[in-house]
């Protein structure tokens, strides 16, 4: 049903008005005439209008009819029918969407690479890099050999080489199985178990201050004993200061 606007149904009737006024014929309100004429606001002047009849008694029907807040609900109790569009058909508007297709595949890149031949490559290449560098470097250079051994003749101080001195600087503060079994396997059980305790996959080091703590700790306590064997142990491996005694470090 369309309904006809309010300003149009204002002039309709003021033109009825002036018609009925200008004939003199009693005429009544509802009846429209065939020939309205509408004032222009803009201009000032009147433009003449044909509004059928029909529309007019139905915008009048419509206006007159008060609006009802909510639908009557059903006399069996159940749901509210809903309201019809036009020619009783009801319609609903889901989504309007593009062609093509709906889930946009896109390859994700990735920052994996096969072993083959990618690793191996370069790992074999690095390798032939070393081995050639450290086969010229044996020809120019001359390793710095002792002496062949003399059995009758024992060294002093006869030292462990430098990355044992740890363990034989321990031999002179604790007993043979302690400075040689119990200390070096406790450390190596911490280091064992240090991945299950410390479960954090983060790298930034604020994250990581158990297993950090640990690794600094193993690592100043052994270098303190290596430097320690290293520098200031002299003959008899007593110890000396290496300022005043000398130096006894052969590599």
């Amino acid at each position: 049903m369309t309904e006809i606007p309010e300003h149009l149904r204002k002039r309709a009737e003021e033109a009825r008005q002036k018609a009925a006024a200008a004939s003199g014929a009693d005429k009544p309100a509802d009846a429209a005439p065939s020939e309205t004429t509408a004032p222009d606001a803009e201009s000032g002047g009147s433009t003449e209008g044909r509004i059928p009849v029909h529309l007019l008694d139905r915008s009048k029907a419509v206006a007159n009819q008060p609006a009802p807040d909510a639908d009557p609900a059903p006399a069996g109790g159940g749901t509210p029918a809903p309201s019809s569009g036009p020619d009783g058909h009801n319609q609903r508007l889901l989504t309007v969407v593009k062609s093509g297709s709906i889930q946009d595949a896109k390859s994700v890149p990735q920052d994996k690479v096969h072993v083959w031949p990618h690793l191996l490559v370069a790992e074999f290449l690095a390798a032939l890099a070393v081995t050639l560098f450290l086969l010229a470097f044996s020809i120019f250079v001359n390793a710095p050999l002792l002496d062949l051994a003399n059995f009758n003749q024992t060294p002093n101080p006869s030292k462990a080489p430098w990355y044992f001195l740890g363990l034989q600087e321990m031999l002179t503060m604790f007993h043979p199985m302690v400075a040689g079994v119990t200390i070096p396997g406790i450390g190596l059980i911490l280091l064992a178990m240090a991945p299950y305790i410390d479960k954090n996959p983060s790298k930034a080091p604020e994250d990581r201050k158990f297993a950090i703590s640990l690794m600094t700790v193993h690592l100043m306590f052994w270098a303190v004993l290596v430097m320690i064997g290293s520098f200031f142990r002299g003959p008899g491996f007593n110890f000396i200061f290496p300022w005043t005694s000398g130096l006894f470090f052969e590599l």
